[in-house]
């Protein structure tokens, strides 16, 4: 009898330990799904900030003046006979100058197309060698139309 009782002693203290065993690691794991629960809302909250950064980025961009640089100075170099860099900075006057310059020299003797096909290219290669402030500051704050 008092090995069955030392034998049921002991089944209890492994049940005991096992219990406790079993409580330390449901412990353990719940302390790991918080930890786990607490860095997936500070990924998200970065994944957050860093989405609304690069849309912020992005629209800054978009609507830079670098945009406009780029593209009126391409334009001037490629079209810059035809004023086309001038509409893209909002000088219609000096755009439509240009154009029709250009169109009426064609048909005279082509002098003033080719003089006018000059000043929009030597246009668009200042406005890609300027830096960004430059170009804003003289063509977009400054309302410079020529040179």
């Amino acid at each position: 009898m008092s090995d069955e009782k030392n034998l049921g002693d002991d089944l209890n203290d492994m049940l005991g330990d096992a219990k406790e065993s079993a409580k330390k690691a449901a412990d353990k794991a719940g302390e790991i799904a918080d930890d786990a629960k607490e860095k997936a809302k500070e990924f998200a909250s970065e994944a957050k900030e860093t989405a609304s950064e690069f849309a912020e980025s992005a629209k800054e961009t978009f609507n830079s003046q670098d945009n406009k640089k780029i593209l009126a100075g391409i334009l001037g170099i490629l079209l810059g006979w035809l004023g086309v860099h001038k509409f893209i900075l909002g000088y219609n006057k000096e755009g439509a100058i240009m154009a029709v310059v250009s169109i009426v020299g064609w048909f005279l003797c082509g002098i003033p197309t080719m003089i006018v096909s000059i000043v929009g290219l030597v246009e668009g290669i200042m406005y890609l060698t300027k830096s960004d402030e430059d170009f804003y500051n003289t063509y977009q704050a400054g309302k410079k139309p020529w040179f």
